[in-house]
């Protein structure tokens, strides 16, 4: 265990190429050259860089760094990275020296014929291309394969194509920050020089003992339990959410906090989550790009540190069927370089023109790219959770809270908004605790979408998945309703007047996107029907919005993606489904022939046996047994029937071509055979002998640790 010792504010950020090592390291002229390439988006010159690498080449040596990597994020869903030595070609002394230069930590070289590129990349063209993220630190990992130097880049192909998750992360932060700075010049805002959309991850996931998940194949093959009765206790007693952190895990946290915060992590928020064995981690708002790196390193960290606790992090969005599943809430706001949230709405929002302008638009963008939205959060896992009575619904709706609906209300009715609900004084009723003002509102844990006080938390997002594409969609889409926003008020005369039509008529024509209510009710679904937005249950539901042409005009527009590149995406989701389900049918066939099958007739033989034995001896009656024999063997034949049949679909599925077909084969075939084949097994859990069983039961991983 990595000891916590000392203030953490004088490790912290230690492992980290941060703004202090630079202000330190960098020559005067150097650093402020690299300040405007970050800050004002200026091209790095070759020279500058060669004595930034050379710095950051003897920082990292420092460290006991002896080989540096390009870590990016390909369309894998995971962080790639090839390792290099310092090492240059070899002295006639026989010695080497240690280099690093410009060229080096601006581009890399690797391989790209064998990551997902959707047919933008042929297997013979292989060149592929890694750029340096400047704004986004570079840091120094230590683990079992050495200390390396990690440097954030971008990944695209030959032709120019990204291949990742970073580049239209990046180019929709600069759409986004180009149209609103040109809506606050409209506003009369002078001063602002840079927009950022700053990110906040919350990460849930599982732990579970090491030994007893290497008795799972279904875990070790797809991350999840694939059969599995529930135990006699979930989480119908509330207890875990928030309670006392048991030592083991409490020390397994410790340790992941001091990985972390030596990365310049800002890890803030740890806790039980509602299932048992779950937990959840919270990290400090960054920017965007920033964020969804600090995420990569975050699930990678708590990965590696539950191994070395004889621990399993499981980052499935649904590792048990039966309690709660993860997610991974995005929260996320607009900032300016001169320190205001744009999301803020003051003490008086009915007297913000400029929040409400913005509010508004942000509903025209959810409203009009719902599809969107929700495709962005889609995940063969997330298919298992969304929906369900723990998550938001996979119907998209924004969540504002008493006091905006009611400022919005008084503008779509009167057309003008003259008040707004004071906040209140809460009162416990124990005098020895003081009273203390109320949040203006309260919060909706049903919302997918729900504003909390000056941000929006969109909670439909996977618990393994990248937070990047769901920042990318957000960006972008409100970058379009500011554009849309800005080319009307730029033909006004009177822009006050204007700006108070736009903000009323966005109100009433997006009322519908508004719910306050509960989104887990059947009621929701039906009145979401009436209201015309979209239910889209499953991932393979979700794809088609990608390459919906009203999106794939938003996306070219602001230059985020081409539609070349969004349809290399959509077939990339398809393979994926269809790849996922393949592994978990296949995973399924292998358990129930090779270990659950033969488990269940090794019990039914010797109850057989038994019975047999004691009507031969003239014993007792034997009914209970005879009973117990009967229905173990008529769930034995059930599972032999459905595996049968699981194997027969998943034959055929091997005959279909890639892409939509196979995929929607997957979820409306093979998926429900799975079902099948799973129900009997639960059942015959249990009523076999424990000591029989061939696996861990449910409640040997969720509460034995």
């Amino acid at each position: 265990m990595s000891e916590i010792t000392g203030n953490v504010s004088e490790f912290f950020g230690e492992n980290t190429f941060n703004d202090e090592v630079m202000q330190q390291r960098l020559p005067k002229k150097v650093y402020h050259k690299l300040k405007e390439v970050i800050e004002e988006g200026k091209e790095l010159d070759p020279e500058t860089a060669d004595v930034i690498a050379h710095e950051m080449k003897e920082w990292a040596i420092e460290k006991g760094a002896t080989h540096y990597t390009h870590w990016f994020q390909p369309l894998t869903g995971v962080t790639a990275e090839k390792h290099d030595a310092f090492i240059s070609t070899p002295l006639p002394s026989g010695k080497v020296l240690m280099s690093f230069s410009g060229k080096e930590l601006i581009k890399g070289e690797p391989d790209a014929s064998s990551f997902p590129s959707g047919g933008l990349r042929a297997t013979f063209e292989a060149r592929g291309y890694t750029a340096w993220d400047c704004t986004s630190p570079a840091f120094v990992r230590r683990d079992e394969a050495g200390t390396i130097l990690c440097i954030p880049t971008a990944f695209c192909s030959y032709t120019g194509e990204a291949l990742d998750q970073k580049t239209p992360l990046l180019r929709s932060m600069q759409a986004l920050n180009e149209q609103t700075l040109r809506l606050l010049r409209l506003l009369g805002n002078t001063t602002t020089k840079k927009v950022t959309p700053s990110v906040g991850a919350e990460q849930e996931y599982f732990l579970v003992d090491k030994e007893k998940y290497l008795k799972r194949k279904d875990l070790v093959f797809t991350g999840r339990t694939l059969f599995g009765a529930m135990p006699p206790k979930g989480q119908e007693m509330d207890d875990h959410y928030f309670g006392t952190i048991r030592s083991r895990i409490g020390t397994y946290m410790q340790d992941v906090n001091h990985e972390l915060w030596k990365l310049g992590v800002p890890a803030k928020t740890q806790h039980n989550e509602v299932a048992p064995a779950q937990h959840e981690l919270a990290l400090i708002y960054s920017a965007a790009n920033i964020a969804v790196d600090h995420n990569h390193m975050a699930m990678m960290i708590l990965k590696r540190v539950a191994s070395r606790h004889g621990l399993r992090c499981l980052l499935h969005e649904k590792p048990f069927a039966g309690v709660n599943g993860s997610g991974k809430h995005d929260n996320w706001s607009i900032g300016t370089d001169d320190g205001i949230n744009l999301l803020d709405p003051g003490k008086t929002p009915h007297e913000n023109i400029q929040f409400l302008l913005i509010l508004t638009c942000i509903l025209k963008a959810v409203d009009d790219h719902a599809d969107l939205l929700r495709a962005s959060a889609a995940d063969v896992g997330n298919d298992h959770r969304l929906g369900a009575d723990e998550a938001p619904p996979a119907i998209l709706s924004v969540f504002l809270g008493e006091q905006l609906e009611n400022v919005l209300t008084q503008l779509i009715n009167t057309g003008e908004a003259t008040y707004s609900i004071p906040r209140e004084r809460l009162s416990t009723g124990v005098d020895s605790i003081p009273d203390f003002m109320k949040d203006a509102t309260d919060r909706n844990r049903t919302s997918p979408f729900a504003f909390t006080g000056n941000k929006f938390e969109f909670r439909m997002v996977g618990s393994k998945d990248s937070i990047a594409q769901p920042n990318i969609v957000l960006n972008t889409i409100v970058a379009e309703a500011f554009s849309d926003a800005c080319d009307e008020l730029e033909r006004a005369d009177d822009i006050n007047r204007a700006v108070h039509d736009l903000i009323k008529r966005q109100a009433t024509e997006h009322a519908r996107i508004v719910f306050n209510g509960n989104g887990y009710s059947s009621e929701w679904v039906e009145e979401a029907a009436r209201r015309g937005l979209p239910n889209i249950k499953s991932m393979v539901d979700a794809i088609p919005a990608y390459t919906r042409e009203e999106n794939v005009k938003t996306f070219e527009r602001f230059k985020v993606f081409t539609k070349t590149e969004l349809l290399s995406r959509t077939e990339i989701l398809y393979e994926t489904y269809a790849k996922t389900i393949n592994i978990e049918a296949r995973a399924m066939i292998d358990i129930a022939g090779k270990q659950i099958i033969p488990s269940v007739i090794k019990a039914v033989t010797a109850l057989a046996k038994s019975i047999n034995e004691v009507n031969a001896a003239g014993g007792s009656d034997v009914s209970v047994q005879a009973e117990l024999l009967d229905e173990t063997s008529d769930l034995l034949s059930d599972t032999k029937m459905a595996l049968s049949k699981l194997i027969d679909v998943e034959d055929k599925a091997g005959e279909l071509p890639e892409g939509e077909e196979s995929a929607r084969y997957y979820y409306e075939v093979v998926m429900p055979a799975m079902e099948a084949l799973r129900e009997p097994v639960d059942r015959l859990e249990m009523i076999v002998d424990k000591t029989l069983w061939p696996m861990p039961s449910y409640g040997d991983l969720l509460f034995e640790l």
